[in-house]
């Protein structure tokens, strides 16, 4: 599993999520995560399994770029819409640690 957690823009990037005591936001399975990729959601360039954060601006570029491609119903992407608007209400950005 991908696990998210919320995490500022400004807060630095810890080796793990407990040093900073980050609050749990969600997890993806691999196939939901490369179908997001498939379906231009998830960037090519993030790896499933290495850590990487995604801040606020990303987040609200996923979202818009989710409408564009009218997949909302998608069973995938409300996975991921989840996440996504969860981070947008916190304020936060999410970090991704792959276990």
């Amino acid at each position: 599993m991908l696990d998210f957690y919320f995490i500022k823009d400004d807060q630095p990037t810890p080796s793990f999520p407990e040093k900073l005591g980050l609050k749990f936001a969600g997890d993806l399975d691999d196939q939901t995560f490369y179908n997001l990729q498939n379906k231009g959601i998830i960037d090519k360039n993030l790896d499933y399994y290495s850590d990487f954060r995604l801040d606020r601006m990303t987040i609200q570029k996923m979202s818009q770029n989710i409408l564009i491609k009218d997949l909302q119903s998608d069973s995938d992407v409300k996975q991921l819409s989840q996440l996504l608007e969860t981070a947008e209400r916190e304020k936060s950005g999410l970090i991704a640690y792959g276990d």
